[in-house]
C-alpha cells in the first residue's frame, strides 16, 4: 500500500535537490503546494512520482506551465553563500 501524502511534508521535483515547497492541504485526488515566492498551487496525484521519508517526488512533464515556473524561481530570494 503507498505511504499517504499529509501536510507539512516537503515537496521535490528531483530526489536529493533541495525542496521547493511543502504539502498544505491533501484530498483523494490532489494536493495543495506551497511554493515560496510563488503561492499555493494544486497538483493532480498523478504528478506523484514518489512518497518517501516525509517528502513527495514530483513529475515535472505532469506539472501546469505555471507551477513549472514558479519551480524554477522558488530559491531566488535566497543567500546563495549560505548552505
Amino acid at each position: 500500500m503507498p505511504v499517504p501524502i499529509r501536510e507539512g511534508f516537503d515537496v521535490f521535483v528531483h530526489d536529493g535537490d533541495k525542496a521547493i515547497g511543502a504539502v498544505r492541504k491533501v484530498s483523494l485526488r490532489d494536493f495543495i503546494v506551497y511554493v515560496e515566492n510563488g503561492g499555493d498551487f494544486l497538483v493532480p496525484m498523478s504528478a506523484v512520482k514518489e512518497i518517501e521519508a516525509d517528502k513527495v517526488v514530483l513529475d515535472c512533464t505532469k506539472l501546469q506551465h505555471r507551477l513549472r515556473n514558479a519551480i524554477g524561481h522558488a530559491h531566488e530570494g535566497e543567500d546563495p553563500n549560505i548552505p
